[in-house]
């Protein structure tokens, strides 16, 4: 993670504008204060962007657009937004007399919020790799848009004093099949966007979180010899279905 550091220091340091990407459905949970702190103190511009935003209705997300600014709202697998980011790219550009043929874009964020696709929507094709799996970018990858942009697609990090292992397994931080406690991460998710999990399974809302994830077991045949649920074989596989993006 030392390494990580060195090169989004690296990064902000050669980019004229930075971009942090922010997962639509955990907004709040994916922002970065060390990373803005990082990007004030190098007097570098920073735009806010809002990625995944076809798993969340529209009206959910509006609020960011007064809190967060600049900020703008993609979907990168529906390209969705992207005019509109290159457009806020070169405005702010512009507004900072940048006297420079081609700008140097950073993007930046945690792992698996949607970097190396949001480039790939931007160039129009795919050239940087993507995978659901956590950490997949290990190195910055340098990717020409067009005639006006440069991309430097760099690892995701986490805050160096973040432990929360819980929350990095909902943002995909720690992929499905290395979480510890898949069945406590599923539990959570259930308790925070009530409603949505049972509604995508098939099945009646339960008071009792732990049967909610019985009745998903039975519902899938998810049983261990004996027929009772295999309920961390369940939560992998509720963890997956969210990472992702199959859980509107």
């Amino acid at each position: 993670m030392a390494n990580y550091w060195k090169l989004v220091n690296d990064v902000i340091h050669g980019s004229d504008i930075l971009l942090l990407l922010l997962d639509a459905r955990l907004v709040d949970e994916t922002r970065n204060s060390e990373i803005e702190d990082k990007i004030r103190l190098e007097n570098k511009i920073l735009i806010y962007v809002i990625t995944k935003c076809d798993l969340v209705p529209m009206e959910q997300l509006e609020k960011y657009k007064k809190e967060l600014r600049p900020c703008v709202i993609i979907s990168a697998t529906q390209h969705l937004g992207t005019t509109i980011l290159r457009d806020r790219i070169l405005i702010e550009a512009t507004r900072a007399k940048l006297d420079k043929k081609m700008v140097v874009v950073g993007v930046l964020g945690y792992p698996n919020v949607g970097k190396s696709s949001l480039i790939n929507a931007m160039k129009g094709k795919h050239v940087a790799a993507t995978s659901i799996l956590s950490g997949f970018t290990k190195s910055v990858q340098l990717v020409r848009a067009d005639n006006r942009m440069m991309f430097l697609d760099t690892p995701g990090v986490i805050p160096y004093q973040e432990k929360d292992r819980i929350k990095h397994t909902l943002i995909g931080t720690i992929d499905f099949t290395k979480s510890k406690d898949p069945e406590l991460a599923v539990i959570e998710l259930i308790l925070k966007f009530p409603g949505r999990i049972e509604i995508f399974y098939g099945i009646e809302p339960n008071e009792d979180k732990e049967q909610t994830v019985e009745d998903i077991a039975f519902k899938k045949h998810m049983l261990k010899k004996g027929g009772n649920p295999d309920i961390v074989r369940t939560a992998r596989m509720i963890l997956k279905d969210w990472q992702k993006g199959l859980i509107p």
